[in-house]
C-alpha cells in the first residue's frame, strides 16, 4: 500500500505551541519533508527540532518552493516537490510535511497536496496554531467578541484602498509592502499592533501604527481591532 502525506502545522514559532499530534507524527515516521533547499535551515525545522529532538535523526526531504510570482516557475517547483514526495509514498512510507502555522491558511503545502491527490495518493491535514491566533494571544487580546467579524488579508499579494469600518482586520505577509499597509491603515482611521517573528527569540512588538518600521520582516503580522466607539 502507498504511504500517506501529512500536511502538518508546526505553529507560528514557539516550539511549545506545536501540537501533541504533530509531535507524535514526527516521532513515528522516518521521512520528513520541509519547504526549502536546506531542510535544517528552514524555520519549520528550527521550531520542530526544539520540540522533537528526534527530528535530527530523520530522513529530511528538501522541497524547494521559492518566493516568486512567476507561475511557470511555481508550477515547476511544485511538481518537482510532489514527485519527490511520491517517490516515498510509492514505497509505502508516510511523509510528514512540516509547514508554518496551520496548513489550511495560505500554506505552500496546499500546492503539493493538490498534485499528490490528483496523482492518486492519500493526504491528511494536521492543524497547527495559526499566526494570527498566536499573535492575539501574545498581545493578551481577543480577535473577536460576540458578533464581530474577522477579515484576513494576504497583504503581500493584494491590498484594497480601504479597510472595513467594523470588525477585526488581520494583515498577513505584510513585510514587503509595509509602507503601503501603514498608509491604508491610517486612511481607514485604524490603529493597529504588529508582532514580528512571534514566539521566537527575534520577536519584536509594536503597539501603534506609527511605531511600525517600513523595513519589517516577512514574518510580520498586523492586527487592527474595531475601536470601541464603533
Amino acid at each position: 500500500m502507498n504511504g500517506i502525506l501529512y500536511g502538518t502545522g508546526v505553529g507560528p514559532g514557539d516550539p511549545e505551541l506545536m501540537t501533541l499530534k504533530a509531535v507524535r507524527l514526527v516521532k513515528e515516521n522516518e521521512v520528513i519533508a520541509l519547504p526549502g533547499k536546506n531542510p535544517k535551515e528552514t524555520v519549520a525545522y528550527q521550531i520542530a527540532s526544539a520540540a522533537v529532538p528526534e527530528l535530527e535523526q530523520k530522513q529530511l526531504l528538501p522541497v524547494y518552493m521559492p518566493m516568486t510570482h512567476d507561475k511557470e516557475e511555481q508550477e515547476k517547483r511544485h511538481r518537482e516537490g510532489a514527485q519527490l514526495v511520491e517517490t516515498y509514498l510509492k514505497e509505502g512510507k508516510n511523509v510528514v510535511f512540516l509547514t508554518l502555522g496551520d496548513p489550511t491558511v495560505y500554506s505552500t503545502f496546499t500546492y503539493i497536496q493538490q498534485i499528490v491527490e490528483t496523482d492518486g495518493f492519500q493526504t491528511q491535514l494536521v492543524s497547527g496554531i495559526p499566526s494570527f491566533c498566536a499573535t492575539a494571544a501574545r498581545m493578551n487580546m481577543p480577535l473577536a467578541i460576540w458578533n464581530e467579524q474577522i477579515h484576513i488579508y494576504p497583504a503581500i499579494h493584494n491590498l484594497t484602498e480601504t479597510l472595513p469600518d467594523s470588525g477585526t482586520c488581520v494583515l498577513m505577509k505584510s513585510g514587503s509592502k509595509m509602507s503601503q499597509v501603514k498608509e491604508i491603515l491610517k486612511k481607514s482611521g485604524r490603529d493597529a499592533i504588529m508582532v514580528e517573528n512571534c514566539g521566537t527569540e527575534e520577536e519584536q512588538v509594536y503597539f501603534h501604527v506609527d511605531e511600525i518600521p517600513d523595513t519589517a520582516g516577512y514574518y510580520s503580522l498586523i492586527i487592527s481591532r474595531e475601536t470601541e466607539q464603533k
